[in-house]
């Protein structure tokens, strides 16, 4: 496993360790994974949604894709348990 080494400004150390306090995490280590965990997945996401929009851009949906979709939508609200 690749040790990472940084700094960071004292209200912010204060603050994880809090959260190590709490039980949050376990460890100021496993503060900064779940950091950067939802770092990454954050920027992968925004990536995709994107190319989902570039691809939408590229190629619009057809009206007959687009027919149906209020439709379909009321249906599946419709059914839910609320």
């Amino acid at each position: 496993m690749t040790q990472l080494v940084t700094r960071v400004n004292d209200e912010l150390v204060a603050q994880v360790d809090s959260l190590v306090s709490q039980g949050v995490v376990a460890s100021r280590s496993e503060a900064v994974r779940a950091g950067l965990l939802v770092l990454v997945d954050r920027h992968r996401r925004r990536s995709i949604g994107a190319q989902i929009v570039e691809a939408y851009r590229r190629e619009p949906q057809t009206r007959e894709e687009l027919a149906g979709l209020d439709e379909a939508t009321t249906a599946l609200v419709a059914e839910e348990p609320w």
